[in-house]
């Protein structure tokens, strides 16, 4: 596929999947019974996988797909702290002892990541570089610079603030006004992290079995019985770990979460003295439009990995990686002359609350939701889920006993995102 957009050697598949290839592991038999079945094998499923592993229960994962096919190894690979709902929003609602402990798991998700990358050696390009917010418009800059100077006690984020006149410093564009740096913001290889954890679930004892769709799942006086592509298996506990990609086997958690396409592009290789003055530091960066951007630079260097909402309902990534392309050149015109080489989507999760979710209904855990900040959050509450279904006190988050919400009319099909997308996009259009 030739021409002003696209690379002669172009793939529809993750940039990272060229650097990872995706894992081998045959086609193993569903066993009959297990102590423990997990539904989703990204994220969150290996973490709660490895949890109960090393407890030295019999745990089997199983996926729809190959293992980490969806976002685990589609995103961005930009890892943060973020809580959508801020602790003012939160206490309003919750009380501020809630708040306090909602918006600290954010913090918790962020340093435990860290922690755990570290500890277990992963190899997986994971390095703390902060993360630049840039406001694309004055009154945004406003905004932030307040809100940074003001942030509540005990949930501070280390930073600065980045004036327009210093912004080169940060990125070689002039459509933001300025930003903030949060200093401990990190970024990855997904695909890589995402095998690393395999890798530690094997190790530990763990079953993975790909290629293998639940479809359907039955409470009875002995535990669960779980009808698949493969067979049947019966287990005791049952933890659906499957975020963006819910469907029906849980029609209760589908009804839950809002799954939302995020689009992708990795240029091709750029002369290093361009990168180094489009993007002169390993930030990556996102902005203050409601319909977001996010990019980065690969971890060599070599390439800008950017991401985006570009369309609802779009699965062919030819449309939207020239979409991408577009918004790329708009914001770095000296890319005009230069090329992408891959383009991507995957699903990623809201909920109705704009929370990550965490606990169990009719006896079924589950951990979901991350709002597209999913790196650290899936990864830790995967963790603190495995601790919950283990009945370790460790396991307690800020997140339990919040009201996992729905709407009347919606069964999964977010047929509303269309009209929001749409208003969103005039608003950024219009610099509000």
């Amino acid at each position: 596929m030739t021409g002003k957009t696209f690379t002669s050697d172009f793939k529809q598949t993750p940039y990272w999947w060229d650097i990872t290839p995706r894992p081998e592991l045959g086609s193993p038999d569903l066993p009959a019974k297990v102590d423990v079945l997990i539904i989703g094998s990204g994220y969150t499923g290996l973490c709660a996988a490895l949890q109960i592993a090393r407890a030295g229960r019999q745990v089997v994962v199983i996926d729809a797909q190959d293992a980490g096919w969806g976002c685990s190894s589609r995103n961005g690979g930009v890892v943060s702290n973020e809580i959508k709902p801020d602790y003012t929003q939160l206490a309003a609602k919750y009380g501020k002892e809630k708040a306090f402990h909602i918006v600290s798991e954010g913090h918790s998700a962020l340093a435990w990541i860290t922690d755990f990358v570290a500890s277990e050696k992963l190899d997986c390009d994971y390095k703390v570089t902060g993360m630049y917010y840039g406001a694309h418009n004055t009154a945004q800059y406003k905004k932030l610079s307040s809100t940074f100077t003001n942030q509540h006690k005990g949930l501070e984020n280390n930073g600065f603030v980045v004036p327009k006149s210093e912004q080169y410093k940060e990125i070689g564009t002039d459509l933001y006004h300025g930003g903030i740096v949060f200093e401990k913001h990190a970024t990855v290889n997904p695909a890589r992290l995402h095998q690393g954890m395999l890798d530690l679930v094997v190790k530990a004892g763990a079953s993975i079995i790909p290629f293998c769709t639940a479809n359907r799942i039955n409470k009875d006086s002995s535990g669960f019985e779980v009808s698949t592509l493969k067979g049947t298996i019966k287990a005791n506990q049952v933890l659906v770990a499957t975020n963006g990609y819910t469907d029906g086997v849980s029609p209760w958690m589908r009804r839950r979460v809002i799954p939302i396409g995020s689009y992708m592009v990795a240029t091709e290789p750029l002369p290093k003295e361009l990168i180094d003055r489009l993007l002169p530091t390993d930030r990556p960066v996102v902005d203050t439009r409601k319909v977001v951007y996010y990019y980065r630079p690969s971890p060599d260097r070599t390439r800008i990995v950017f991401g985006g909402r570009v369309t609802i309902g779009e699965t062919d990534t030819v449309n939207s990686g020239r979409l991408l392309a577009r918004d790329l050149r708009i914001l770095f015109p000296e890319l005009a002359d230069y090329k992408i080489s891959h383009s991507w989507m995957g699903y990623i999760a809201f909920t109705f609350d704009h929370m990550a979710h965490v606990g169990q209904h009719d006896g079924i855990y589950y951990a979901m939701g991350y709002c597209g900040s999913g790196i650290a959050m899936a990864s830790y509450l995967g963790t603190r889920v495995g601790q919950q279904l283990l009945g370790k006190p460790e396991g307690k988050t800020g997140f339990d006993g919040l009201n996992f919400q729905t709407r009347p009319l919606y069964n999964g099909k977010p047929w509303f995102l269309s009209a929001s997308v749409a208003y969103y996009r005039l608003v950024d259009r219009f610099n509000i």
